[in-house]
């Protein structure tokens, strides 16, 4: 295997995104937060469990589970595949658009979902969480070459945080929308309805930015006869055959793996689990997910300058103490008031480790193979959304429909999660990106 020493025309490379360009970046999470807030954590979520997929204990949250363990699934297997094509070919900006539009198209389709559209409920949900999920690893690529490695964890961070304000206008404006359409004795099919297109018009707008002035900078490699698929395997295998050299990083996936689980199994049913165990009606939890996008947008922000002063790992242990306190809180929650207190603990905490944790597998990735890496860092994160939302799924049909039995599992996501992370070596991660692979 022939290596050579990484230059500093990357580092030149990294210089030439000015303040625009950055922010033109952080505007696609602010783009595409409102598609996790409305579809996947609060009012999609909610009104399939309860009203399209029926009322029988267990089985609607089974396959809401099921639709985001399927969607999930199919990105593990195509997003490090896309990294590989999208690093090679040069069209990670290419492959952004298709992904952000076909999110925009199918939540706009989501509207016609009524009662009893089970299947076709789950297909436009499957598409959807597909491209949405799709798109947040090819933007997450990008970071290696827009700043140094000092600054990615400030600005994954501002990022996240952007995000999740992103979210928080979104959700204002369908609360809004709803509060109006009760008054007015609007039927809860069509007022969801009306915030699915709201949804999707905000991401399309708000994506714009990204659209028009964030740059391509990769070139495409010499040799293009190969087809995609081939590119796209033989850099992949090649990537795992030096998982000796990245240890850290595959070490780190594993760990995000498992922390991970717990933080997709929060995001798609913790809106489930305030209505179904804590009896919150739609406004409250709107209300109370608002404030939770505060809180979230604040941690963000704090572990996005904490990681560039203490490190990543110190960080990110920090993030997984609090996830244990809040998910205990909720856990043994009986009052509302203990319910907003764990809601809040969970804002600080997904807001941060989101962040820290996008970032620290962009520092373990040598900039030239950022799409490929970025994609392994997605497919961990498919993987998670699987086995934490359906192994909540599953428990919660078995035990007929018992939230507090299932909420055990998440628990114990980040429990084990923050003993894996004691073994990666933050340093040694970021000293193995020096020696780059010639192609």
């Amino acid at each position: 295997m022939l290596y050579t020493i990484k230059e500093n025309n990357t580092s030149q490379l990294m210089g030439q995104a000015d303040r625009k360009e950055l922010l033109a970046w952080a505007l696609y999470d602010f783009a595409n937060s409102g598609y996790t807030t409305v579809v996947q954590t609060t009012l999609f979520s909610t009104y399939f469990v309860g009203v399209v997929a029926g009322t029988v204990p267990g089985v609607a949250t089974l396959l809401w589970s099921l639709a985001i363990g399927i969607a999930n699934f199919i990105v593990m297997i195509s997003g490090p595949l896309l990294g590989a094509i999208a690093d090679h070919r040069a069209c990670k900006k290419l492959f952004l658009l298709l992904s952000s539009l076909g999110c925009i198209a199918s939540t706009a389709a989501l509207a016609v979902v009524g009662p009893g559209d089970i299947a076709l409920a789950m297909m436009l949900v499957i598409i959807s969480a597909v491209m949405f999920a799709s798109g947040e690893n090819l933007i997450a690529a990008f970071l290696p070459e827009l700043v140094p490695e000092q600054q990615m964890g400030r600005l994954s961070g501002y990022g996240w945080s952007l995000g999740y304000f992103g979210g928080l206008l979104t959700l204002a404006i369908c609360l809004a929308y709803i509060s109006w359409a009760k008054q007015q004795r609007v039927p809860e099919p069509h007022f969801i309805s009306v915030t699915l297109l709201i949804t999707a018009v905000i991401f399309a707008v708000a994506a714009l930015p990204t659209f028009l002035w964030l740059r391509e900078r990769a070139i495409p490699a010499a040799s293009l006869k190969r087809s995609n698929l081939q590119i796209a395997y033989t850099r992949l295998t090649q990537t795992f055959t030096e998982a000796t050299r990245f240890i850290d990083l595959f070490r780190f996936l594993l760990c995000l793996c498992v922390y991970q689980s717990g933080v997709s199994t929060v995001v798609v049913l913790a809106a489930i689990y305030a209505q179904e165990v804590m009896g919150f009606d739609t406004q409250s939890l709107i209300v109370l997910v608002m404030v939770v996008n505060v809180t979230a947008a604040v941690g963000a922000l704090m572990c996005g300058y904490l990681q560039d002063r203490i490190g990543s790992v110190p960080t990110l242990a920090i993030t997984l103490m609090v996830w244990i306190i809040a998910v205990t809180v909720a856990l043994f929650a009986h009052q509302t008031e203990l319910m907003w207190l764990a809601g809040n603990l969970i804002g600080l905490a997904m807001g941060a480790s989101q962040a820290v944790g996008r970032a620290l597998v962009s520092k373990f990735s040598p900039t030239e193979r950022a799409g490929e890496f970025l994609g392994l860092w997605g497919l961990v994160n498919r993987l998670s959304a699987i086995l934490g939302p359906l192994s909540y799924g599953l428990i919660n049909y078995w035990s007929a429909g018992n939230h507090r039995l299932s909420l055990l599992s998440t628990l114990a996501f980040f429990i084990v999660g923050l003993a894996l992370l004691c073994k990666v070596d933050e340093n040694r991660g970021k000293a193995a990106t020096i020696m780059i692979d010639t192609y």
